[in-house]
């Protein structure tokens, strides 16, 4: 059974229609099927499709990226990765089921795998939490990227997931902490690695995988640091407010890309991952093969430092820096800040900060 989200009900209506016409003895009367017809509801309804997500807004965007029906890490690794060997534990306290991991080859090639997986029924998205990671998943992700590392093995992680798991026996064992570590490996790593966001991009969940040397985003895929009904709910107070929340957050393929926050786009077919998952397949194969023949010829210095690089750049286009390609020294540019300096205004503003910390050490005295 197919699910349809609250904007698709032109499109639920011809899918219906089309399947009915498929099979021809559920209506009284007809005896074969009518192609000629069947193949001008398909073409009304490719058009159909073809104009909504053309013209999603962010909230839309979300939706889609949380459909249950679309393709989850689980389906991508059975189906990108041969001799895949899971590996389990995290040597300190238990197995998180809501993150796969182990390693694999693609195209003959060895990989690290690691894919933050919701379930594909209840009874699965139970089992792995809906996607939300424990600390115990990121300390398990922490051993095996090293071991990666140490073996010079490419690494590979699938993103979806709605954030990592608030509960209380998390912040217990160490959520913050297993999150901040998990960034800090990602950032020392000294092989190539490859984060893809299939779905949801959820705040330091998603982070904490994600701080990779290519950050690849599927179209309708979604990457904040909050969810839109968290941002609307601090913001206004009122989590209805979502579409304002998406809009300001800036959490499309598009306007991460813009921003140049994530490296590439995945073309999904009109209607989302979910209306052809063989050929989201094709198009995520190209796009690791293209990535992992990129870094094959780089040294480790080179792969660490194009990490470190590309996180270092981002915002800094208006910034003080005068050769952003080259920002590891962190050095800045003399002649804008002396001209920001000589800015009436910024003079202005910093003299009324200087008057206002004088009269509150006044009135303390």
């Amino acid at each position: 059974m197919k699910n349809y989200l609250n904007f698709e009900t032109e499109i639920k209506d011809l899918d219906a229609d089309i399947e009915r016409l498929k099979d021809p003895y559920n209506q009284s009367g007809l005896s074969q099927v009518d192609t000629e017809k069947i193949s001008k509801m398909q073409n009304e309804l490719d058009e159909k499709l073809k104009h909504i997500y053309s013209n999603l807004d962010p909230w839309q965007t979300t939706m889609v990226a949380r459909h249950e029906d679309r393709p989850k890490s689980k389906f991508f690794i059975d189906n990108l990765f041969e001799d895949f060997v899971p590996l389990s534990g995290d040597r300190f306290y238990g197995e998180d089921k809501s993150v796969l991991s182990g390693f694999a080859k693609f195209n003959g090639i060895s990989v690290l795998v690691i894919g933050q997986e919701k379930g594909e029924n209840l009874e699965s998205r139970i089992e792995r939490n809906f996607g939300m990671m424990r600390p115990e998943g990121y300390r398990k992700t922490i051993r095996l990227m090293e071991l990666a590392d140490r073996f010079n093995i490419p690494i590979i992680s699938f993103i979806d997931t709605p954030g990592a798991y608030p509960g209380v026996g998390a912040e217990e064992r160490g959520q913050a902490e297993a999150i901040a570590k998990s960034i800090e490996c990602c950032m020392k790593l000294k092989v190539p690695t490859i984060a893809i966001i299939i779905g949801e991009g959820g705040s330091g969940g998603a982070i904490a995988l994600a701080s990779s040397n290519k950050v690849i985003m599927f179209e309708n895929a979604i990457y904040s640091v909050i969810s839109p009904e968290g941002c609307a709910t601090i913001l206004w107070r009122d989590p209805k407010k979502m579409l304002d929340a998406a809009k300001a957050m800036k959490l499309s393929a598009k306007d991460l890309f813009d921003l140049e926050i994530v490296d590439e786009i995945i073309e999904e077919p009109a209607g989302g991952a979910h209306r052809d998952k063989n050929l989201m397949l094709e198009n995520l194969k190209i796009s690791i093969s293209k990535n992992l023949n990129y870094f094959k010829p780089l040294s480790s210095d080179e792969i660490f430092n194009s990490r470190k690089n590309k996180f270092l750049k981002i915002g800094r286009n208006k910034g003080f820096i005068s050769n952003i390609e080259d920002i590891s020294s962190l050095k800045s540019d003399k002649t804008n800040f002396n001209y920001i300096l000589k800015s009436k205004k910024t003079l202005a503003a910093g003299v009324g900060i200087l008057v206002a910390i004088l009269i509150s050490v006044f009135f303390l005295l």
